[in-house]
């Protein structure tokens, strides 16, 4: 079982104890993500003109934004694994399709080899009984 760690971090200059069962290190990352959020919205002209309410809520926007953007990238992602996946699919089934028929030509060409080589023995015998027919 997961334990809960209590980690120390300062958001927008204010020191707060989040907890969680995630890593500190982890619970360190979220606190820059919106200490990060939090100054680039300071670096907007009319930002700090708002009221706080005001700016509390663009910021959750903002975030939510980059949720929902970070969800539709990652669905995207996985639409286009799924379809590489069914990519390789097909092709490997269209090398095994092609190994077969390689395997299958490959009998037939030992076939015809064996059937030209007995051929070629008939031509010799022939051409040697041939020549000693001439002969006689």
């Amino acid at each position: 079982m997961n334990t809960m760690n209590d980690v120390e971090v300062i958001i927008n200059n204010k020191r707060y104890t989040l907890s969680g069962y995630e890593s500190g290190d982890y619970l360190q990352k979220i606190a820059s993500y919106i200490n990060t959020k939090h100054t680039e919205f300071k670096l907007m002209e009319n930002f700090n003109k708002l009221d706080v309410d005001m700016r509390n809520i663009l910021m959750q926007i903002n975030i939510a934004d980059d949720y929902f953007k970070a969800v539709n990238q990652v669905n995207e992602m996985d639409q286009e694994a799924d379809m590489r996946g069914n990519e390789l699919f097909d092709l490997k089934h269209e090398v095994i399709a092609a190994q077969t028929k390689l395997e299958a030509l490959q009998k037939e060409y030992g076939k015809l080899q064996n059937e030209y080589n007995e051929a070629q023995k008939i031509i010799i015998k022939l051409q040697t009984e041939l020549e000693d027919s001439k002969m006689k």
